[in-house]
């Protein structure tokens, strides 16, 4: 699950939710989310005041992190040098969710296109909704 997706489902106050938004409700009442630090660090940077981040940070605490190890972090940066190679710029975040996301067999929940290009390299599982 992308830090767009975390955000939209946790924040989002009014409206309709996009496809995304409402398909996390469902993983999460499933219990079937994975939680990366960078990802609860990426969604808690972006709040405005205090009372949101702490209302935020509430809520992010209601799922368990799962630690990357020094083989997510090395597949990170093969996945980076290779995308690169082909002229495609990421974040470091965005290969950390990657290389986790092709390690432990668990597809990509995502708003974000990037993710999109990545894959025409990396064996990425994207959700598709």
């Amino acid at each position: 699950m992308d830090t767009d997706v975390w955000s939209e489902g946790l924040r989002k106050r009014s409206g309709e939710p996009s496809p995304e938004a409402a398909l996390l409700t469902e993983l999460i009442r499933e219990s079937r989310v994975q939680m990366l630090g960078c990802i609860r660090q990426e969604a808690l940077q972006g709040c405005r005041d205090r009372a949101q981040f702490d209302r935020l940070r509430a809520a992010l605490a209601a799922f368990p992190e799962r630690p990357p190890m020094q083989a997510e972090h090395e597949l990170a940066a093969e996945f980076f040098n290779l995308c690169r190679s082909h002229g495609i710029q990421g974040s470091s975040t965005d290969y950390l969710i990657c290389a986790c996301s092709v390690t432990w067999g668990l597809p990509i929940l995502t708003k974000d296109r990037d993710f999109a290009r990545y894959a025409a390299y990396i064996p990425l599982t994207l959700v598709q909704v």
